[in-house]
């Protein structure tokens, strides 16, 4: 199983950028690009789209992520990870 991960875009771009440059086996997705949630999506959302797609969240956000996070884990969600 790949793991996989998608980029917020409240994260510097040179993250991603470098990530695909030196690590080539991952696999990594940026919020906005094609095929992944378009910028502005709130969060609740972007956690809907990480559990359907199996990929892990790289983001910022410490200010109300773990709000969010809560309120998606208690409705019997999951997701396979936060880094922030």
């Amino acid at each position: 199983m790949t793991i996989q991960y998608l980029i917020d875009e409240n994260v510097n771009p040179l993250y991603p950028q470098q990530l695909r440059r030196c690590e080539l086996e991952l696999v990594i997705q940026v919020v906005g690009e094609p095929a992944t949630p378009p910028k502005g999506t709130l969060d609740p959302e972007i956690l809907i789209w990480c559990e359907t797609y199996e990929c892990i969240l790289v983001t910022n956000n410490r200010r109300s992520m773990p709000v969010h996070l809560a309120d998606h884990l208690a409705q019997n969600r999951h997701i396979p990870g936060i880094l922030s």
